[in-house]
């Protein structure tokens, strides 16, 4: 059986390297706080996390440096595997 391929070296240097960027959040727009890691950032909703623009259960690969983007854990996980950010709901003016 086959590990997690998230695990292995080459997934680990490709997050070190977009970590090193300190790019704001691909989806929101918004500041990452990179100095959450370890445990802290497993439960932090702000931690960043490497999300990619084609998502893996689509086709994406998951070791390309240009499929990498960064993102806050709360944006990637509301996007989930679609291939552009949920667009944001606005209110009815009409109650």
């Amino acid at each position: 059986m086959a590990g997690n391929p998230r695990n292995g070296r080459p997934y680990r240097r490709l997050t070190t390297a977009q970590r090193a960027l300190g790019l704001p959040c691909w989806i929101c727009g918004h500041d990452i706080d990179y100095t959450i890691k370890g445990e802290e950032a497993k439960r932090s909703s702000w931690a960043f996390t490497l999300d990619h623009a084609q998502p893996l259960s689509l086709g994406g690969d998951l070791h390309d440096p240009a499929n990498a983007r960064s993102a806050h854990r709360r944006c990637n996980s509301a996007r989930g595997n679609r291939t552009a950010p949920r667009a944001r709901e606005r209110a009815s003016r009409c109650w």
